[in-house]
């Protein structure tokens, strides 16, 4: 899937020659004069992209539009384009997560590698968090007593010390040991660690010893 630039900002000149200078290095574009066009455009799946965003606009302002983004949980990285940053709203655009602030007039290099910055990190933002999900979704198909045993087998616990807590054989065990690895889809124990770690069940520093 490309990735898509969107640009909001109230000066629809702005918005063309962007627009203009984005098209000629390759990408595409999608123009908005308002922030609650944006919010409307984005209900629903969101793709590859950014965000360049004016500061300054009628109704929603930049940074009650990057406030909103962030509470509907979106992905998509801010650069702000503006010709009027105080220092009270750079610190607060920065500390929101903003990815770059650019004062208006921006040349074609600096707005094309604040662009491909924010890209680079919107496709590793969303990456992890489609491993993550797969790996939600795979733990989910554990049965309750199959959580407990890999709740204790990523804590290092053996299948003698499993069964002890559970109040139940180490033949059990094993089967169910076995039945967690093959729906985890995994080949190891330090496999079905690292999953555990990622989904933030257990700590790193836990199983340091292991």
């Amino acid at each position: 899937m490309s990735s898509l630039v969107y640009i909001v900002d109230d000066d629809a000149s702005f918005r063309t020659a962007v627009e203009r200078r984005l098209k000629l290095a390759g990408y595409e574009v999608e123009k908005h004069s308002s922030a609650q066009t944006l919010l409307d455009r984005l209900q629903g799946s969101e793709g590859p992209g950014c965000v360049l965003l004016d500061v300054r606009m009628p109704g929603l302002n930049g940074l009650e539009l990057q406030s909103r983004l962030i509470e509907l949980h979106s992905m998509l990285p801010v650069i702000f384009v503006t010709g009027y940053a105080d220092i009270p709203t750079t610190v607060r655009a920065i500390r929101a997560g903003a990815e770059d602030l650019l004062i208006k007039p921006v040349s074609s290099e600096q707005l094309i590698g604040a662009i491909e910055r924010a890209l680079a990190r919107h496709e590793s933002v969303r990456s992890q968090r489609s491993k993550l999900d797969a790996s939600l979704a795979l733990l989910a198909r554990l049965t309750p007593r199959e959580r407990q045993v890999f709740d204790l087998i990523v804590r290092g616990k053996i299948n003698k010390q499993v069964a002890r807590e559970l109040g139940t054989t180490e033949r059990t065990v094993k089967a169910h040991r076995h039945e967690v690895m093959e729906k985890m889809r995994v080949h190891s124990l330090a496999e079905l660690v690292l999953i555990a770690e990622r989904l933030g069940l257990i700590d790193p520093n836990e199983n340091s010893g292991r």
